[in-house]
C-alpha cells in the first residue's frame, strides 16, 4: 500500500476542524485507510541518519497514511481532503468540466509514427489559471512522484511531464530521434547536452539512473518539441529546463507518454482532477440492484439509503424507479471501480464495517491447526528457549550437498532431480536438512563459537539407510516403536572437510510425524 505523508495542521485546516490522533485514526479506519505513523521530518532524519543530521529540521507533525494501491485519487492532500469531506457529508461529490481557452483554440499534441517502436502513446491536457502556493506546488510535484512509483511502474508504463505553458507555444510534436540528434538543456542543468551525453551523465545520478534502462538500448529516443523546436522533455528520463514550472506558473501543460494507453489516460485524469475543477473528463454510469449490495454486504437497507451511502463515497447515485435499481455515476477519479463488486465494497465502507451484523457462515468453515504444524511450532519454541538459532534454508540443493559431501553416492540417495536446473545450487530436492545447516555454519565461520543451529522443515525423500555421514562408534539411530525415526552423533571428519569446516560438529536429525 502506498503511504502518503501530509502535514497534520494543513490537513485539519483543509478539513475544517481539528481531530485528536485517536479521532483521526478512527476516521481513517471508517474510510478504509490506515493512519500508519505520526512523526515529523526531524524525527525521520534522526531515526535514519542520527541526531546530528536532524538539527534544524522541521518539527511540524506529519501523518503517514496508508492508501489502497488502486485509489490513485487519494495520493495527495487535495484528493484525500475531498474524499473525506464527501464521506462526512460536508461536501457534495464534485463535477468536473472543461472550459475553452480564451482564444477558443485548444492545444494539440501531434504523435508521429517514429514513436511506435519505443513509446507509442501520449495524452495531454492544460490546467489554466492555477494559483500555486508552496504547499500546493509541493503536493503537485509529490503527486507526480507517487503516480510514477505506483500505477506508472517506475515510469516504465507512463511518464509524466509538466511544463509552464506560457514559456512554450503549440502545437506540440511527440516523435522519436536517434540520441545523437537530440540536444537540449535538461532540468536544473546549465548547458546543453545530447541525449547520448545525458545517458552517460545520469548513470551516476541517484534518482534518474533507475530509469535509464527503459530506453537506453533503443535506436531512437522519445522527445517532445513545441512549434519553435524547443524541447519540452525526453520521456521517461528528464524534462527540459526551458519550460520548468515554478510558483509563479499560471498555466500548466501536462503530457503523459506511455506504453499503456489506458494507464496514461488514468494518470492524466488524476493530475487534472486533483488540481482543477475546470476539466471535462469521461464519466460513465453503472446500474446495479440494492438486493445485490444487501446480499453481498450482509445488511438490509432500502434502495434510497444505499444510494445515499454510495454518494458519500464520491459515487453520485440515484434510484431509477425500476424495481430496486440504482444508477451509479463513476467519476474519472475512481479508475479503481471496474465491476459491481467494487461499488458494493464502497457501500460497505460507507455503512461501516463495524456496523455489519456478525453471522456464522452457512458453509462449515471452522478451521483447525494441522497437528504436525502444532507439534513443530512447540518444538521451535523449546529449541529457541534452549539457546538454538533457527535456520531456514532452500528446499532445493546441489547433488554434491546430499551425496558427495555426506559420503554417499547420488544414485543411492533416491533424491528427486530437477529436470532443468537453473543453477548448480538447485539440482535436487533435499533428502536431509543437514547440508543446509552445515552450509549455514560454513557461511558464519567468523561468528563466535559455539554455533547452535536448528531447522524444522520438510524433506522430499528420507534416506533410511545407515551410512558414513556420522563418525563410526560415535553415532546412534533413534527408534520409536521399532521404527527408525532419526539419527544423532558426531559427524565424520570427511563430511566436515567437504563443507570446509575446521571444528568438530555434532548433529541430531529426526522425523516428527511418527510422534503424532
Amino acid at each position: 500500500m502506498p503511504t502518503v505523508g501530509v502535514k497534520r495542521d494543513l490537513l485539519f485546516k483543509a478539513l475544517g476542524r481539528t481531530y485528536t490522533d485517536e479521532e483521526f485514526d478512527e476516521l481513517c479506519f471508517e474510510f478504509g485507510l490506515e493512519l500508519d505513523e505520526i512523526t515529523s521530518e526531524k524525527e525521520i532524519i534522526s531515526r535514519e541518519q542520527g541526531d546530528s543530521k536532524a538539527s534544524g529540521a522541521s518539527d511540524i507533525i506529519l501523518y503517514k497514511i496508508d492508501v489502497p494501491a488502486n485509489r490513485y485519487d487519494l495520493l495527495c492532500l487535495e484528493g484525500l481532503v475531498r474524499g473525506l469531506k464527501v464521506f462526512k457529508n460536508k461536501l457534495e461529490a464534485p463535477r468536473y468540466r472543461r472550459v475553452s481557452p480564451a482564444n477558443g483554440e485548444p492545444q494539440r499534441l501531434i504523435i508521429t509514427k517514429e514513436t511506435a517502436a519505443v513509446r507509442p502513446y501520449a495524452v495531454a491536457a492544460v490546467l489554466r489559471n492555477i494559483t500555486f502556493t508552496q504547499e500546493r506546488y509541493d503536493s503537485f510535484i509529490e503527486l507526480q512522484e507517487k503516480l510514477h512509483q505506483n500505477i506508472c511502474r517506475k515510469r516504465s508504463l507512463v511518464a509524466i511531464g509538466t511544463h509552464d505553458l506560457d514559456t512554450i507555444s503549440g502545437p506540440f510534436t511527440y516523435t522519436a530521434k536517434p540520441p545523437g540528434d537530440i540536444c537540449f538543456k535538461p532540468l536544473n542543468q546549465t548547458k546543453e547536452y545530447t541525449a547520448t551525453q545525458l545517458m552517460s551523465l545520469y548513470k551516476t545520478d541517484s534518482h534518474l539512473r533507475h530509469y535509464l534502462h527503459i530506453i537506453e538500448d533503443k535506436p531512437a529516443y522519445p522527445v517532445i518539441y513545441d512549434s519553435n523546436g524547443v524541447v519540452l522533455s525526453m520521456p521517461p528520463i528528464i524534462n527540459g529546463d526551458h519550460s520548468k514550472i515554478a510558483l509563479k506558473t499560471k498555466n500548466v501543460f501536462i503530457e503523459c507518454t506511455a506504453t499503456d494507453l489506458t494507464k496514461a489516460k488514468t494518470v492524466l485524469d488524476m493530475m487534472v482532477t486533483m488540481f482543477s475543477e475546470y476539466c471535462e473528463l469521461a464519466y460513465r454510469k453503472e446500474k446495479l440492484s440494492s438486493e445485490f449490495i444487501n446480499r453481498k454486504v450482509g445488511i438490509n437497507e432500502s434502495t434510497e439509503k444505499i444510494a445515499q451511502l454510495l454518494t458519500r463515497m464520491c459515487l453520485l447515485s440515484q434510484v431509477t424507479g425500476v424495481g430496486d435499481e440504482i444508477e451509479v455515476e463513476i467519476p474519472p477519479t475512481r479508475s479503481d471501480v471496474i465491476h459491481a463488486c467494487d461499488i458494493m465494497e464502497d457501500a460497505a465502507m460507507a455503512y461501516g464495517f463495524n456496523n455489519i451484523p456478525r453471522t456464522t457462515p452457512r458453509t462449515y468453515t471452522v478451521a483447525n491447526q494441522f497437528p504436525l504444524n502444532k507439534l513443530t511450532e512447540l518444538l521451535r519454541q523449546d529449541l529457541a528457549a534452549a539457546g538454538f538459532t533457527e535456520a531456514l534454508n532452500f528446499a532445493l540443493c546441489s547433488q554434491e550437498d546430499i551425496a558427495d559431501k555426506l559420503g554417499k553416492k547420488i544414485a543411492d540417495t533416491r533424491a528427486v532431480h530437477i529436470s532443468n536446473p537453473k543453477t548448480a545450487e538447485f539440482q535436487v530436492a533435499r533428502t536431509t536438512l543437514l547440508p543446509g545447516l552445515l552450509k549455514t555454519v560454513a557461511a558464519n565461520r567468523k561468528m563466535p563459537l559455539p554455533l547452535k543451529l536448528f531447522e524444522i522443515s520438510d524433506v522430499v525423500l528420507k534416506d533410511e539407510t545407515k551410512d558414513s555421514t556420522f563418525f563410526p562408534g560415535r553415532c546412534a539411530e533413534i527408534f520409536v516403536s521399532g521404527k527408525s525415526v532419526g539419527r544423532l552423533g558426531v559427524l565424520h571428519p570427511d563430511v566436515i572437510n567437504r563443507f570446509e569446516l575446521t571444528m568438530p560438529c555434532s548433529a541430531l536429525e529426526m522425523d516428527l510425524e511418527p510422534f503424532l
